[in-house]
C-alpha cells in the first residue's frame, strides 16, 4: 500500500492540536509555508521525506519510514490518542502544569510535548477514554516525578 494521505494529514493534525499549536507556528518551525502544511493536513500534496522529518521535528516527534514485502503485515498501528486527552490537553490545567514544569526543565514546547506524550502512553493499555479528573491525577503523578524526581542513589 502506498502512503495514506489522508491518514497522514489526520496524524499531523491530531499532534498539532495536542500540543495546542498553529498551523503557521509549525509551517514556520518547519521551514514550509502555511498553505503546504495545511494542504498536508487536509490530505493533499506528496510531501518529500525531508519535509515530513522538518515536520515531526517542530511537532516534537521523529519521523518513522517503514518498507515491507508486498503483502506484509503493515505491522501494529499507531495508537490513538483519546478525544479526552486531546480535550484535556487544551485546558487550563495542562498549560498550567507545563508551563511550571517549563519553569523547572526549560522549553515549553518540549515539556508540553513529554507530558502530552507521557499521558497517552500512560492511558493506553486502558483502552478507554479517561475523565478529566483521571487526567489530572495522572498528570499530577507526573508533574511530581518530572520537576521533583528522587535522588538517584534511592531516597525521596
Amino acid at each position: 500500500m502506498s502512503v495514506d494521505h489522508a491518514e497522514l494529514g489526520r496524524r499531523l493534525r491530531r499532534r498539532r492540536a495536542a500540543l495546542g499549536r498553529t498551523v503557521a507556528s509549525v509551517a514556520t518551525d518547519a521551514a514550509l509555508s502555511v498553505p503546504y502544511v495545511a494542504n498536508l493536513e487536509n490530505g493533499r500534496g506528496n510531501p518529500t521525506v525531508a519535509a515530513l522529518d522538518r515536520l515531526a521535528e517542530a511537532l516534537g516527534t521523529r519521523l518513522v519510514i517503514t518498507m515491507a514485502e508486498p503483502g506484509a503485515d503493515e505491522g501494529p498501528a499507531a495508537p490513538v490518542v483519546p478525544a479526552s486527552l486531546l480535550e484535556f490537553a487544551r485546558g487550563h490545567r495542562f498549560r498550567h502544569a507545563a508551563g511550571a514544569l517549563a519553569g523547572l526543565l526549560g522549553d515549553d514546547r518540549a515539556v508540553r510535548t513529554r507530558l502530552f506524550d507521557a499521558l497517552a502512553g500512560a492511558a493506553a493499555p486502558l483502552g478507554r477514554e479517561l475523565p478529566e479528573t483521571d487526567w489530572q491525577r495522572l498528570l499530577d503523578a507526573l508533574v511530581l516525578v518530572m520537576g521533583h524526581p528522587a535522588d538517584r542513589r534511592g531516597g525521596p
